[in-house]
């Protein structure tokens, strides 16, 4: 059969996207000035939103003969960009414009055409640590006497906003934390409020606006490998306030490669003795991964995809031995446009070995800025289905992130065309359509 049973039909269901969807970013730096930057250039016609899977990607439906696949766009119910409203937090008191400007990732042709609409664009005070980002100075943060107050400082900020349009999505855009570990507070609600109250130092910047998120209902989307969402707590209010979460960490550039790459060595059975990984990148990303308590909450996000790819304990004598090793180092003439080493060495028929090297010179934001995108856009169809926004964790987003979150004792999926599948079939089960199988057997009957 080419495709399995049709499930019952769910598109009436899912609720249109009327009016404006507010997008409340966290940290207004390079990705997220791309991001809006991007939006603004494909509204007014100047640009194409390649990367993008909401707007350039196209779905099949029903067999290969039917010829049927239409842009996801026109198939599942997505805000229109033109519906789009930015607002968000930073903790410089930079504009949009001149934000996008310091991190010089666009051109200044570019970024002129856009002023207008991108000064107009001003940060509210950030919730700000430097406990959690030691190479950041923060200039422009919320003031107060407890963590407590500083969530209901961001509650205001949720409510004032949605006042003037009609749905929230929030997104973290902001700098990669210290690595932490979760503990006692984290475990409920009640301990989080409680320890939001006593300053626990185990609450961190991100976990404080993803509780305000989801205690009024906004859907939260996890773009850094922070401890943020990944907790009970979190997980309990997503459930309960019919808030979608997803995390964790944009899949951009090397592990994006190594999502691809790992798959085809497994499906030839091919073995992997070794894989070094080093990076070069100068943006503000690279000056906060310099410090060695970020970094060891990058390197975590990075390490775990091979390990669940190759599944090493089915498969000990090609993977039980491999040597995975990443280096991130900052290097600031290269800004934004990060250059990616891998040093592969596998082997093969009767142990023979080979190597293959990867050099990806890529532009970090580039590729993170349609990952965002989709991510607002998807969560908030996620709102709006009724068999998705009371579940939580939205694993279907995985194909997006470095460290997809699962349901407790669920290991993750890794491999992008298996995580690619899951995405189209979701969005084929909330429709009504048939899940596609690819077994095509019923083509030769």
């Amino acid at each position: 059969m080419a495709t399995e049973e049709r499930s019952s039909p769910a598109a009436e269901s899912v609720a249109p996207a009327r009016g404006k969807l507010g997008v409340m970013v966290v940290g207004l730096g390079a990705v997220a000035t791309t991001m809006i930057a991007g939006v603004e250039a494909v509204r007014r016609g100047l640009a194409k939103p390649i990367g993008s899977l909401t707007q350039m990607g196209t779905i099949r439906l029903g067999k290969r003969t039917d010829n049927n696949s239409p842009l996801i766009r026109d198939f599942v119910p997505l805000a229109d960009l033109k519906d789009i409203v930015f607002t968000g937090w930073d903790i410089f008191e930079d504009n949009v414009y001149e934000s996008a400007a310091h991190a010089a990732v666009l051109d200044k042709e570019t970024l002129g055409k856009l002023k207008p609409h991108l000064e107009a664009i001003k940060p509210m005070p950030a919730v700000f640590d430097q406990f959690y980002v030691k190479r950041l100075n923060g200039t422009y943060v919320k003031k107060g006497k407890s963590k407590r107050e500083l969530a209901d400082q961001l509650i205001e900020d949720i409510r004032a906003f949605k006042k003037t349009v009609e749905r929230v999505v929030m997104i973290w855009c902001g700098s990669t934390e210290i690595f932490m570990e979760p503990s006692a507070v984290h475990k409920s609600v009640e301990n989080f409020e409680k320890g939001l109250l006593a300053n626990d130092a185990g609450i961190a910047p991100s976990q404080i606006y993803a509780y305000a998120a989801l205690k009024e209902g906004v859907p939260f989307a996890n773009g850094a490998p922070n401890l943020t969402v990944d907790i009970p707590a979190m997980v309990c209010l997503s459930k309960k306030n019919a808030a979608p979460i997803c995390g964790k960490d944009f899949k951009t550039g090397q592990t994006f490669m190594k999502t691809v790459l790992a798959p085809a060595f497994k499906a030839r059975m091919l073995g992997v003795q070794g894989w070094f990984s080093t990076n070069i990148l100068g943006n503000r990303d690279g000056e906060v991964l310099d410090d060695p308590e970020s970094f060891k909450t990058k390197e975590e996000s990075k390490l775990g995809s091979l390990e669940y790819i190759f599944q090493p304990e089915l498969y000990p004598d090609l993977y039980k031995k491999l040597y995975h090793k990443i280096r991130i180092n900052y290097y600031p003439p290269r800004g934004d446009e990060k250059e990616a080493w891998d040093n592969i060495d596998i082997f093969g028929w009767l142990g023979y070995p080979m190597q293959v090297k990867v050099n990806f010179l890529c532009r970090d934001s580039i590729l993170a800025a349609p990952i965002a995108l989709d991510l607002v856009l998807f969560l908030d169809l996620a709102k709006r289905t009724p068999g998705l926004r009371s579940i939580g964790i939205q694993e279907w987003l995985s194909f997006y992130l470095k460290s997809p979150q699962t349901a407790e004792g669920l290991y993750p999926e890794h491999d992008l065309f298996i995580q690619s599948m899951k995405l189209k079939n979701t969005l084929r089960h909330i429709m009504g359509h048939d899940l596609i199988t690819h077994l095509g057997l019923d083509y030769y009957d």
